[in-house]
């Protein structure tokens, strides 16, 4: 019998699509934050599409806890 495979090498990134939904934001908005320096920093793959690392994420929200 097989192992089940897992998707380890992914759990530590998050999609532009994730992060935009748990913010409850737009990808437009998400763009004119980047744009502005007030996004969690991301990592851009070769075909374009980007990626923000979880723990990046949890360090933008604790940042915005404390401004609030």
């Amino acid at each position: 019998m097989n192992a089940p495979t897992t998707n380890r090498g992914h759990q530590g990134w998050l999609t532009l699509d994730q992060v935009c939904e748990e913010l409850q934001i737009s990808r437009d908005t998400f763009y004119d934050w980047r744009k502005k320096g007030r996004a969690p920093k991301c990592a851009k793959l070769p075909n374009g599409s980007l990626r923000i690392r979880r723990s990046e994420f949890e360090k933008f929200m604790t940042k915005a806890e404390a401004n609030a």
